[in-house]
């Protein structure tokens, strides 16, 4: 909108110099790059569909080993609850459900019905008993929250996690931040899991720079000195290791970056495994649509039909 409103400058000339297409993945150079121009400086990516767990509250519950699919995630809430902790800290809001969704869309469904239904809208594909299984399996976690779950913020859920009162949450790699307030340290209090299995889809979103209209020299030169330095590899990593999110390019020193997020770059080298979130696909107006409907699913008695 604001493109096509005449409200931005473009980065040709640093994105040609500096060869963002070189190194940055597919899913944001196609929302960056608009009718052939790059008005966008992307500065980190965060995959959405996470899965964290507390160590603590998998050491009380006699959890022995992380998840390695969603029928092991489900013996793992289910050992969490007979401790007596919160199987899945959740915050009950319609983002918050789509994330779950998402998670299990993804991992459950996989990429080509992830594709068949975000971008493609397929209604043999949304008609079909994958699909419907990919519905009763993110309804079945459902039954995994607590009853302080509607309406609670997300940080709030990761707070139940830090605290070891809960178990799992299904959040955006942003959670970091706040287990990095808490001093937790990645790997040691608490897991992460990008997905199950080799071939497990992940999921981009993320943060981008823009640049104002404007024909002062001056305001030009520092706009392409902004946009130039931000994706350089150093600023990359000093970046994101604060945010949660991961570096935009994989040619990056990560030794210093923690374990969920050398996880995540080295996920990032596998193209196959690259799938953008949503918003890539759908209208904001069908994004609304579609977390509509998915909390009214999660949230009251309606038939997975």
């Amino acid at each position: 909108d604001v493109v096509e409103q005449g409200l931005l400058n473009h980065m040709d000339e640093v994105a040609a110099r500096d060869g963002w297409d070189k190194f940055l993945p597919e899913a944001v150079l196609s929302v960056i790059k608009v009718k052939g121009h790059y008005y966008a400086a992307p500065v980190s990516i965060h995959m959405p569909t996470w899965i964290w767990y507390s160590k603590a509250a998998f050491a009380k519950a006699g959890i022995a080993a992380e998840p390695k699919s969603m029928d092991e995630l489900f013996a793992a809430l289910d050992k969490l609850k007979a401790a007596g902790l919160v199987p899945l800290a959740h915050g009950g809001q319609a983002w918050q459900d789509n994330i779950v969704f998402a998670a299990v869309l993804a991992n459950v469904g996989g990429r080509d019905l992830y594709l068949k239904v975000l971008r493609d809208r397929d209604a043999k594909a949304i008609q079909g008993d994958a699909f419907k299984n990919v519905l009763l399996t993110f309804k079945r976690l459902q039954g995994h929250v607590d009853r302080g779950s509607p309406g609670r913020n997300w940080n709030d859920a990761t707070a139940m996690l830090i605290t070891g009162k809960a178990g799992v949450q299904f959040m955006g790699d942003w959670a970091k931040g706040e287990f990095s307030l808490a001093g937790q340290v990645a790997g040691k209090d608490y897991g992460c899991i990008a997905g199950f299995g080799a071939n497990a889809p992940y999921i981009i979103q993320g943060d981008v720079l823009v640049f104002p209209k404007t024909d002062k020299p001056d305001a030009i030169k520092a706009q392409k000195l902004l946009a130039s330095v931000v994706t350089t590899p150093a600023v990359q990593v000093a970046f994101n290791s604060k945010k949660g999110s991961i570096p935009i390019r994989t040619d990056v020193d990560a030794s210093k970056m923690d374990v969920c997020a050398q996880q995540g770059i080295s996920i990032m080298k596998d193209k196959t495994r690259h799938l953008g979130n949503g918003e890539i696909y759908l209208t904001p107006d069908q994004n609304g649509a579609l977390a509509d409907i998915l909390t009214a699913y999660w949230n009251r008695n309606m038939p997975v039909e």
